[in-house]
């Protein structure tokens, strides 16, 4: 029985990434002997086992075959005569194929590390084409190290057309979509999965509400980079910058502008009600990927006011107050700070825009605070309300914090 270090743990150690978990592939082994070695069975659709220290994930080498479509369409060869070199082989690209030894040698018979050392994402070999998800998972990982100069090999990326245009991206379960989608907008480049899976022409299969996008012109004067395609890549890239790691925000600034792509030729390049155009669309984004309803109700939000709080100076009080009742602020107040954050990504998402100042963000907070401030049961108390007279007086007395909120900051100012 061999262990080694394999995948991402090998491949970002050479990158100089922070690690992140380890996997072990076990070459010459049983189940029956990990069983009796004390290891933990988790594996579903092949042997995967935890280590009884550790804790972590050590998988039998194995070989797998295509047997129907889809990326579960394969059966599973873990016997004891598998060899490292037949492992490594099955996996999706030449920097997840290098092995390290107990020794600390490195078992790289695919070019990996030469890859990692050029910034080639490369497959490894023809049965790339087997796994319709590796598509998605070539988009995710350009995501993750665009930043660090990658680029998908030219005949990486012929694969993935020739993929694309066979259908094989149609058999893909919304669930494996989705877990993709969220990776790619956690990463520190999700433009980079956008323009990679719209290369190969993945992104009018699996996002085609974000692919509509591309080629509909706005306005210059406010959008140097005048294509909405090129924008949402902005905002992207702005959302990973300003909160690194939330998918919530990653995905609620993906969604924001859909309804652009609606508006009728003879409107452009202005987008009259783009906002509430865009729940539409956004809807069966979600239905068909099953996003979560955390996920879809900030982005829903997000969509529907972005220009409200663009505009936020000049709403008045109550039509603050509404705004703020709108987003159910006042029983999720995180939700406040994730939409300030989806604001500011719209907005300094934009050629030459990228350092530009957004007070509304911090201010839609703070007006949020004052408001979220008054308390219904020491209102009632005082007034001796009770009943739907408690609900009125509270709407009053929070348009009056905002409003309090706002003559303090301009009398400090």
């Amino acid at each position: 029985m061999e262990t080694y270090l394999v995948g991402g743990a090998v491949r970002d150690e050479l990158l100089g990434l922070p690690p992140g978990d380890r996997d072990w592939v076990v070459v010459g082994a049983t189940p029956q002997q990990m069983l009796e070695a004390g290891f933990q069975p988790v594996g579903r659709d092949f042997p995967v086992f935890l280590h009884p220290q550790t804790g972590e994930e050590h998988a039998l080498a194995r070989t797998e075959r295509k047997s129907g479509r889809g990326h579960r369409g394969f059966v599973v060869d873990a016997d004891p005569s598998v060899t490292l070199e037949e492992d490594l082989q099955r996996r999706d690209f030449t920097i997840n194929a290098i092995a390290r030894a107990g020794d600390g040698r490195l078992v790289d018979p695919w070019g990996g590390a030469r890859d990692l050392r050029d910034r080639v994402l490369r497959h490894v070999g023809p049965a790339f084409v087997e796994d319709p998800l590796r598509v998605l998972r070539a988009a995710r990982f350009m995501a993750r190290l665009a930043p660090l100069g990658f680029r998908v090999a030219p005949e990486t990326m012929e694969l993935m057309r020739a993929m694309v245009a066979a259908g094989e991206l149609e058999t893909l379960v919304a669930e494996r979509v989705w877990q993709e989608l969220r990776k790619a907008l956690a990463a520190a480049r999700p433009s980079a999965f956008l323009a990679t899976l719209r290369a190969c022409g993945a992104l009018a299969v699996v996002l085609p509400e974000v692919d509509a996008l591309y080629g509909v012109p706005q306005r210059a004067e406010f959008h140097p980079e005048v294509d909405t395609g090129v924008h949402q890549e902005l905002v992207s890239d702005m959302a990973a910058r300003l909160a690194p790691g939330d998918d919530l925000v990653g995905f609620a600034a993906l969604a924001h502008d859909l309804g652009k792509a609606l508006t009728p030729a003879h409107v452009l390049p202005r987008h009259i009600g783009h906002e509430g155009a865009g729940l539409k669309p956004l809807a069966r984004l979600c239905e068909r990927l099953r996003v979560p309803a955390a996920h879809r109700k900030l982005a829903e939000a997000v969509c529907r006011e972005h220009l409200n709080v663009h505009r936020l100076g000049e709403l008045r009080d109550d039509t603050v107050l509404e705004l703020l009742e709108r987003c159910d602020a006042f029983r999720q107040p995180a939700q406040v700070a994730r939409i300030a954050l989806c604001c500011e990504a719209d907005k300094r998402g934009r050629l030459d825009h990228e350092d530009d100042a957004y007070p509304q963000g911090p201010e839609l907070q703070r007006l949020h605070a004052a408001a979220a401030a008054v308390n219904a049961r020491d209102l009632a108390l005082a007034e001796g309300i009770s009943g739907p007279q408690v609900g009125a007086a509270l709407r009053r007395a929070r348009v009056r914090a905002i409003a309090a909120a706002r003559t303090l900051r301009r009398d400090a100012g």
